[in-house]
């Protein structure tokens, strides 16, 4: 049976439970144990696909068209392990589930509570489909102490005491914040945090602490005292200069070494750490660096692009350059003219998926300088479509070209999708629609055009790529395209939908519907990342 480790934060928000969970999957799956990760939500949304960027950041999307917390990213970048629809749930979606059974008779007329129904389903969703697993990492999201957290809380209190301490622990992070005017480090935050877990019945097995320069033997002391954990059991979280130090940084404060001890498991191997410490010194001592401009319209808060941020290293990590992001508003931005100097010494020009209309001209003039200035273009989703408007405007003279996304145009270079081939069921959409989960979502697969630039970067002729959009450019207008230059390289299997586009006169100009950032890994760079990375090289040798 599988054992079950509940990660919980306090203090403050954001101090990366993601993070830590994944590192500690990590530092599990290095001793050659399987894991598998998941995510609580206290919103009550059903799931993040219809929040702002600015409310929520990135919605990373699952294989089998979940559309989940970005955290879940974190999960698959560190550990490898493919997340799906029963790894993230939120309390809409609990909510939304008991009250269906509850409308169908399940409760046989019983009054549906919070405790024992909300709480079951809580419990029945952060244990059930578990296969051969040896550990399963449970995170609950927000902070001890908040009121839409409190089902969550006492649903893995109630698992703790079902399982028993030999299946189940609890790990908490907190803060240990340094007052520069006492010149001193305080706990009292990190106690007051775990009271308010004990005192929901809760008492933390380990604890992570956070803080910028290491505790002194004396403080530890006294957050063990205070706190009713062993000494050893008090891990410093320090801060690291790159996110992929973490495993190590964890290893060596002997996280998963208290986490065995805590579950009875002396005969552990030693963890197979060689491939992080390759990849901390990729990351850490490049041999050389490139100017990458992300043109887009959520650069107000970049966990909205928290994947594409980590591909992008990755492509750093597996050609041993560092990537210097340049983060461009497309708001009102004009690269031929005000806004030249942005664009003059990029090494490469990425534009990537968003959703409306504001910021599409100034993409759209990312795209046509990149074309005619013959810096290496890549347009992911929303900046695929802008790399084709360009081209339909500029160059295949097709007057008023545009996407429906914004209005009713003359020319509907891209449009609505309205039908769709999802495995062997045709799907269909409407204008009226949902917005909730009636996008494109999941993985596809694409056919790619022999003797094209992206199957030789694939080193395949069949991929398959996970996706989220409504939008689709409409094939009609191919004949025209491609007679402007601009090659139709990849397409989906009955030949219907683009995925990818490609100009054959450019140094490296690719646009793709996917987001192939969602697939990338630092020990697996997706091969798109990487060899855009690689032409920003050689045009830093023509700059």
């Amino acid at each position: 049976m599988a054992r079950f480790i509940f990660i919980t934060g306090g203090v403050v928000s954001s101090l990366g439970k993601g993070l830590a969970s994944a590192a500690l999957g990590a530092l599990l799956q290095a001793r050659g144990y399987r894991v598998r990760l998941r995510k609580l939500d206290p919103y009550i949304n059903v799931d993040p696909g219809t929040m702002s960027p600015y409310q929520h950041g990135e919605v990373y999307v699952t294989d089998d068209g979940a559309e989940t917390d970005l955290d879940l990213g974190h999960y698959e970048r560190f550990t490898g392990v493919a997340s799906n629809k029963g790894d993230n749930v939120t309390t809409g979606r609990i909510y939304q589930d008991v009250i269906a059974r509850e409308r169908r008779g399940d409760y046989l007329g019983a009054t549906v509570q919070v405790i024992p129904h909300i709480t079951d389903a809580i419990k029945e969703f952060a244990l059930g489909g578990v296969e051969d697993e040896d550990f399963v990492l449970v995170e609950v999201g927000g902070t001890v102490g908040d009121i839409e957290g409190l089902p969550f809380f006492e649903a893995i209190r109630q698992a703790g005491i079902e399982l028993g301490p030999a299946k189940a622990i609890f790990v908490h992070l907190t803060l240990v914040p340094y007052i520069a005017a006492a010149g001193e480090l305080k706990t009292k935050p990190t106690q007051h945090s775990v009271k308010e877990l004990r005192s929901i019945g809760i008492q933390p097995t380990i604890l992570l602490c956070r803080a910028d320069r290491p505790l002194p033997p004396g403080e530890k002391r006294k957050i063990a005292l205070f706190c009713n954990v062993r000494e050893e059991a008090v891990i410093e979280a320090l801060d690291v200069r790159s996110i992929y130090e973490v495993p190590i940084s964890y290893h060596e404060q002997g996280l998963d070494d208290q986490v065995l001890r805590a579950f009875g498991i002396d005969d552990a191997p030693p963890p197979e750490l060689a491939p992080w410490q390759h990849i901390r010194q990729r990351a850490l001592h490049p041999e050389g660096h490139v100017n990458i401009a992300v043109v887009g319209k959520y650069t107000g808060l970049l966990d909205a692009y928290k994947s594409l941020i980590e591909a992008l290293a990755h492509g750093g990590i597996a050609n041993n350059v560092k990537v210097e992001l340049n983060w461009v508003d497309a708001d009102d931005f004009d690269p031929f003219g005000k806004d030249r100097h942005r664009l003059t010494d990029m090494h490469g020009i990425l534009v990537p998926g968003g959703f409306g209309e504001r910021g599409a001209e100034g993409k759209i003039a990312a795209a046509r300088f990149a074309r005619e200035q013959k810096v290496p273009y890549f347009g992911i989703c929303f900046g695929m479509q802008m790399a084709v408007i360009e081209t339909a405007r500029h160059l295949a003279r097709i007057e008023d070209a545009g996407s429906t996304e914004f209005g009713e145009c003359r020319n509907p270079i891209v449009g609505l999708m309205t039908e769709w081939m999802q495995g062997n069921e045709l799907q269909r959409r409407n204008v009226g629609d949902d917005l909730g989960g009636t996008m494109r979502l999941g993985a596809y697969p694409a056919i790619l055009g022999k003797g094209s630039r992206v199957a030789e970067i694939y080193g395949s002729q069949q991929i398959s790529e996970r996706h989220r959009h409504r939008y689709e450019v409409n094939t009609r207008y191919r004949f025209a395209l491609e007679g402007a230059g601009m090659n139709f390289s990849g397409v989906s299997p009955d030949g219907l939908l683009p995925e990818i586009v490609e100009r054959p006169d450019h140094p490296w100009f690719i646009g793709v519907q996917f987001h192939p950032e969602l697939k990338s890994k630092p020990f697996d760079p997706h091969p798109l990342f990487s060899s855009f990375i690689r032409a920003a090289i050689e045009q830093s040798r023509l700059v």
